[in-house]
């Protein structure tokens, strides 16, 4: 992995529980062709890393965990243009298809992974926004009739209902709805995540434990909500079939509470619904490029936040205990997990 110079790293050479990870010295890396190094300052946990590791995906002698991160390039490759040493930026999707990821001290990742931080966007910010902002912005994007892409005006006169509003998508979701001009409902299971989804923006939210949720959402948007950004369809279907309007859209962005779910055929045909599945890591460079063009215009606004007064509390933990950040992720941790690195 390149020259003598040394660099901690948070590795696993065997699927498992968290203990399976472990702190190692390893050469920094050299970048090669179309390729920067990145100094991490920070490090983003998503779920997608202990599912990883806990045997999702075993295909590597050994890896570095970790999809998202932002810190300073240091160094860079033959062919790399558009970055110069010293630029702060943050990355998305920097393990997939890959073993080294953003647990360690510096990766090499190309060009293609990697976005300008803007202006005096925090560290913790940039290490945020990968999966959950990406994620978020296929969600509102997928529709019959568009927007493709997110910004001010972009979604005016619509109303989008976002499940589970106090999780790292669905924060991402109402803060990118709310800056593009969107109506945002959202689902909660609690008065303390109610609040946080408020701190995100959204303008009403429905606990679904306590409320006829269907007709709380309904009372917002009689005619239907346009888009329902779906974390748990397997309990959430019959529920979004009633409220979406017709040819409205369900984008579907996790199995939380289920592996399947049961289409009731005429309802969802009856109303011309269009289901929209999705996942980052098969996505595409095009949809993640304009998505992560729209982030990071977002973040040059002041529009997408973290932070308890952005409803997503920060959790951090150093390198070395990447286990227990990995395990507070597991156990459903409300907020964003991050890990202090430089």
């Amino acid at each position: 992995m390149g020259s003598v110079e040394a660099m901690r790293a948070v590795v696993y050479s065997e699927t498992g529980p968290s203990s399976v990870l472990r702190v190692v010295e390893r050469g920094v890396p050299e970048p090669g062709e179309g390729e920067v190094r990145v100094r991490l300052v920070r490090s983003g946990v998503n779920p997608t890393d202990w599912k990883f590791r806990a045997g999702m995906s075993s295909e590597y002698d050994e890896v570095i965990p970790g999809q998202d991160g932002s810190g300073v390039i240091d160094a860079l490759g033959p062919g790399v243009h558009g970055f110069a040493l010293g630029d702060r930026v943050w990355l998305v999707l920097a393990q997939h298809g890959r073993a080294f990821g953003t647990a360690a001290d510096h990766t090499v990742q190309p060009v293609e992974r990697v976005f300008h931080l803007p202006g005096e966007a925090s560290y913790d910010l940039g290490a945020s926004l990968g999966v959950p902002a990406v994620t978020a912005h296929r969600a509102l994007t997928s529709s019959e009739g568009g927007p493709s892409r997110l910004g001010p005006g972009a979604l005016e006169g619509r109303t989008v209902l976002v499940a589970g509003g106090a999780g790292a998508v669905g924060n991402a979701a109402i803060q990118l709805a709310r800056w593009s001009g969107a109506t945002v409902v959202t689902t909660v299971s609690s008065e303390e995540k109610a609040a946080l989804a408020r701190a995100a923006g959204a303008d009403h939210t429905v606990n679904y434990r306590e409320s006829d949720a269907a007709r709380e959402i309904l009372t917002v948007a009689p005619d239907g909500v346009d888009i329902a950004v779906e974390v748990a369809p397997a309990q959430n279907n019959a529920l979004d079939v009633e409220v979406v309007r017709n040819r409205g859209t369900i984008a579907i962005y996790a199995n939380n509470g289920g592996e399947q779910f049961t289409v009731d055929i005429r309802p969802t045909f009856s109303k011309n619904l269009r289901y929209q599945f999705l996942l980052l890591y098969t996505l595409g460079q095009d949809l993640v490029d304009a998505a992560a063009e729209d982030i990071s215009a977002a973040v040059a606004a002041g529009a997408l936040r973290v932070g308890d007064d952005a409803g997503m509390p920060l959790h951090h933990f150093p390198l070395e205990k990447t286990a227990a950040a990995h395990d507070a992720v597991a156990d459903g941790v409300v907020g964003k997990v991050l890990l202090d690195i430089g």
